[in-house]
């Protein structure tokens, strides 16, 4: 450690010692200090999926940190991020810790540093952030000279969150058919809040619902609303688990909820009451499992469960066992007698891993961090035992203390990155999102839910939903409305399956109430590698690929036009030689209409899959589909009025292909005579309908006209000069094939055959003089002695108001004459 740390780590150190010291003194400040298990520093992003009518993105970041008494600041940084991963716009703050909270709220206009205007597409906010204080001799210092100091000496309490904005018009992703999963509480004729069922699917689940991680006053929960602030003092809430189930049932419409109270509370301390009864403490756990077997029994359509969050955040991290049928501690009293039933080890992830292995528990881990969970000094290091036992982590959690009871909460924590770790470590670990209510609001303070997929008529019962979550049959949604289901090559997500040659992935999602999916994205990762999560696809709901030899694991991300995601548990893939594919797909083709916007559809299968398809309409490709159900859409004024020929050639990933047969088709479209758009396109009535520069539109007899007397003549001064003439037209929509027809001559005493000194530019623009295109540019170097008939497609601009636009630029020594004729667009 330099010189210069060891103070400031000896300043915020001195800042936790002076609050707990007050907290135990009796001083406590309301929110300042809460309990010694729950001193982690934490910062929340909060942001709009999409700018608000004013271009803006309004932007809160929230910090908490119960230990942190005056003088603590967070220091922290937030970035926007381009689709490439490039930095476009950065903020730095400091932000001071108010009873050890602090918030900073700012706008972002989506454009980056320099005001440009950014192109349309997915970025990414991100912000880190530490905990620090500023010393006397750093407040003359800039705020990025200290934030490097900050971040350097507080890289072990760095926490980065970070959350996509959609900028600009991005098209939807096209998503497959999917009817959805029925879920559970319609399944049982239960009432529900805000889920309603969805049309049942060919997939074999029903889903249910819930929240798996909470606590009541068996721990530090259960304060009512009106007065909670934080973690309560152990035992010491209002509300049990008995109250809390009731309220998931039937105020947040959830199927199940877990409490999971604190292990080493159950002595009614935040440390080691030495004086603690092991009889009360068991106890006081057995009535937490009664109490769960007692609602379960009089609501059969609701699963109450009842288990513990271990360890400590310190030198450790908390983890939930899900089904704990004894109470685990590594406590003691006075007496030396273990304060509980199951003896474990403080802060040995290992051992406890092996615990829960032989006594059947399974677990999962809550908003983790890369350095909790630690084995030999490795944050996160992968044991066999672990990777059996260890079947959920939590990715996003809404606030902890939050008291909302109208699922509005915007306090979020995301742990995305954890679970990559995890994943990557070789756990085959599930997402979950919970709302780790302190507060008695259980399900009430946000709408994430944890989807979990049983087999369809199975009884909501606790041995059926633990054997769920073995299989990793889960995903973590922010909208309880919504479900995301993956499969690959139609084996559902959590297994872990064998595979040759290709594979598709299907990211199957449905809305109960009319969502839409705004992005899909797919990752993938290698278990056991210890490397990096990467995307692998977006832009549609399903892809195909061959994965290389070994072992490989896929998830997928779906988020709604709302800005709410959902991320599916991941699928397991060893990937073996594919063998040799010789089967050719087969295919066959079809036509809809005769006339306007025709559809072009095919029907296509394959051994292996169908990796794409070509439409030929009378020989001559139109287009192609990767995804199923084929199709594209054409216009038919391209073909003509006549009988037409489509057929259709389907591809494999192995490269065999297949023609199908001709679809005759006929097209009938009303020709409508072609209308002239341009007023006095010869100019022979003068300026009437042109706006030129003075004296272009003449009758000079110098140069002939192409037709008549009059034309336009642009420059000819031999002088550095520019002219124009220009008419503004509307092209109806309904237009067949709109052109524009002029004739040119350029006359010029130029004699260079290689230098174009003198120009005339064709443009097309919008209707307040902006280009939309350049159609051409001619020069002194297209000079001759006779007008040439000049043609360009205007379809591009049907339906659209703009101007035609003749722009003539002279040098300073010869004379150069562009002269326009006859123009017409029609």
């Amino acid at each position: 450690m330099s010189d210069h740390s060891r103070p400031r780590r000896l300043t915020l150190s001195l800042c936790l010692v002076a609050a707990v010291t007050a907290s135990a003194a009796g001083n406590h400040e309301a929110g300042l200090v809460r309990l010694p298990d729950h001193y982690e520093f934490d910062a929340k992003l909060s942001t709009s999926f999409q700018a608000n009518a004013a271009g803006q993105f309004p932007i809160a970041v929230s910090f908490d940190f119960p230990a942190g008494a005056y003088p603590t600041v967070s220091t922290w940084q937030l970035d926007v991020l381009s689709p490439k991963g490039k930095v476009v716009q950065r903020w730095l703050g400091e932000t001071p810790l108010v009873g050890g909270r602090g918030t900073h709220r700012l706008a972002w206009n989506g454009r980056d540093g320099k005001g440009s205007t950014l192109e349309a597409g997915f970025y990414t906010l991100r912000l880190r952030a530490v905990p620090s204080v500023i010393l006397e001799d750093e407040k003359s210092l800039t705020r990025l000279e200290r934030a490097k100091r900050s971040f350097a000496l507080g890289r072990e309490e760095l926490i980065e969150q970070s959350y996509d904005v959609r900028v600009g018009n991005v098209p939807s992703p096209r998503m497959p058919v999917f009817a959805g999963l029925p879920h559970g509480a319609k399944a049982h004729g239960k009432f529900s809040v805000g889920t309603q069922s969805v049309v049942a699917s060919t997939l074999p689940y029903t889903i249910y619902y819930g929240n798996l991680h909470s606590q009541t006053n068996h721990s530090d929960g259960g304060a009512p609303v009106s007065s909670c602030g934080g973690s309560e003092i152990p035992q010491g809430g209002v509300y049990g688990p008995s109250d809390a189930y009731a309220m998931m049932d039937t105020q947040a419409g959830g199927d199940f909820l877990l409490a999971s109270e604190h292990n080493h509370m159950y002595d009614g301390s935040t440390g080691t009451n030495t004086s603690a009864s092991p009889a009360t403490a068991n106890n006081l756990f057995a009535s937490g499992i009664s109490a769960a077997s007692t609602y379960n029994a009089a609501h059969s359509d609701f699963l109450a469960l009842y288990g513990n969050e271990w360890g400590v955040i310190s030198n450790g991290g908390h983890l939930n066992l899900i089904n704990p049928d004894a109470l685990p501690s590594w406590e003691y009293n006075a007496s030396s007698q273990l304060i509980g039933s199951v003896a474990t080890i403080k802060s040995n992830y290992a051992d406890l891993y092996s615990v829960m292995k032989q006594r059947g528990w399974i677990g999962q881990f809550n908003h983790p961090s890369s350095s909790q969970f630690a084995i030999g000094g490795v944050g996160m290091a992968y044991d066999a035992n672990g990777a059996d036992v260890m079947v959920l982590t939590e990715i996003l959690n809404s606030s902890a203390f939050s008291t909302n009871t109208t699922e509005t909460e915007t306090g979020r924590s995301s742990f995305v990155g954890a679970w990559n770790i995890l994943l990557e470590r070789g756990y085959k670990v599930a997402p979950a999102t919970n709302q780790d209510n302190h507060c008695a609001n259980w399900g009430l303070s946000f709408r994430n839910r944890t989807g979990v997929l049983l087999a369809n008529g199975v009884a909501l019962n606790q041995a059926n939903f633990v054997d769920a979550l073995k299989a990793r049959r889960t995903f973590a949604s922010e909208d309880k409305n919504a479900q995301l289901v993956l499969t690959a090559n139609g084996q559902v997500m959590g297994q872990t399956i064998s595979n040759s040659g290709s594979l598709t992935l299907v990211a199957n999602y449905a809305s109960a109430v009319g969502g839409t999916a705004a992005r899909v994205q797919f990752f993938e990762g290698v278990p056991g590698r210890s490397g990096t999560v990467t995307q692998l696809f977006e832009g549609a709901g399903t892809t195909t690929i061959t994965p290389t030899e070994g072992a490989h694991f896929y998830y997928s991300l779906v988020t709604e036009a709302d800005g709410d995601r959902l991320w599916s548990a991941p699928i397991w893939v060893n990937q073996g030689t594919a063998p040799t594919d010789t089967t050719a797909p087969t295919v066959s083709a079809s036509e809809s209409g005769s006339s306007g916007t025709i559809s072009l559809s095919a029907t296509a299968s394959d051994n292996v899959g169908v990796t794409n398809v070509e439409f030929y309409v009378d020989g001559v490709l139109k287009g192609s589909d990767a995804t199923s159900p084929y199709a594209i859409s054409l216009d038919s004024t391209t073909l003509g009025n006549a009988s037409h020929s489509l057929t259709a050639k389907a591809f494999d990933a192995a490269g065999n292909s297949a023609t199908s047969s001709a679809f005759a088709f006929s097209i009938n479209n009303t020709t409508v005579p072609a209308v002239e758009l341009i007023v006095n396109g010869g100019f022979e009535s003068g300026k009437t309908g042109w706006t030129a520069t003075s004296g272009v539109i003449t009758k000079n007899r110098t140069y002939a006209g192409h037709a008549g007397t009059w034309k336009a003549w642009l420059n000819g001064f031999g002088s550095v000069n520019t002219e124009y003439v220009r008419q503004t037209i509307s092209i109806p929509a309904d237009a067949s094939l709109p052109k524009l027809n002029f004739w040119l001559r350029v006359a010029s005493s130029e004699t260079t055959t290689t230098t174009a000194y003198d120009t005339l530019k064709v443009q097309v623009r919008n209707s307040s003089g902006a280009v939309l295109a350049t159609l051409a540019t001619y020069s002194n170097l297209n000079k001759g002695s006779t007008y040439l008939l000049k043609t360009f497609d205007m379809s591009a601009y049907k339906g659209q108001t703009v101007q035609l636009h003749f722009e003539g630029t002279e040098g300073s020594t010869i004379a150069t004459s562009f002269l326009v004729d006859d123009v017409s667009v029609k």
